[in-house]
């Protein structure tokens, strides 16, 4: 299992570090790698181009202002592309969004919310999840884990609420 994360340039980390963890978490392989679309075209291609033969089977594309990154990998391979648009000045994410929403019909790349990378993480994980049943039980108590940690901080809020009303 594994998946390949690409970013325009290296401030972008930030905001993707958290799909690295996610997918670690899940047990899978995560490869990483800075390349603009526009800036060094030539080391998308090859990333692209070569990623399935290193194993890569989901590729998750974070780029902002015009944001082609991830519409150019998907030119290149028909592994499944998750795009990220990080919110850049001055639209603030909102012309990535665009552009990677605005694909063309037969060059799909989904699209997560601006700077939602975690989700792209466990996006990929259920894409995985397919060829991997194992991803299957992992996901499932993901969910349950965020379910208790939703209801404790309901409890600790109506606990809190509580004893300011007395």
């Amino acid at each position: 299992m594994k998946v390949a994360i690409i970013m325009g340039s290296n401030s972008d980390w930030p905001i993707l570090e958290p799909a690295e963890k996610v997918l670690k978490d899940f047990g899978i392989t995560v490869e990483v790698i800075v390349a603009s679309a526009h800036r060094t075209p030539e080391l998308v291609h090859e990333f692209a181009a070569g990623a399935r033969d290193r194993g890569v089977e989901v590729i998750i594309a974070a780029a902002g202002l015009a944001a082609h990154l991830g519409g150019v990998i998907a030119s290149y391979t028909t592994l499944p592309i998750i795009g990220v648009p990080i919110a850049a000045a001055p639209l603030n994410g909102v012309d990535a969004l665009l552009s990677f929403v605005q694909m063309p019909s037969g060059v799909p790349v989904a699209t997560m919310a601006i700077n939602g990378a975690k989700n792209a993480g466990i996006f990929a994980a259920e894409i995985l999840s397919g060829k991997y049943p194992e991803l299957i039980t992992k996901l499932t108590d993901y969910r349950k884990k965020m379910e208790a940690e939703v209801v404790a901080k309901g409890e600790k809020l109506a606990k809190t609420r509580a004893e300011q009303c007395k």
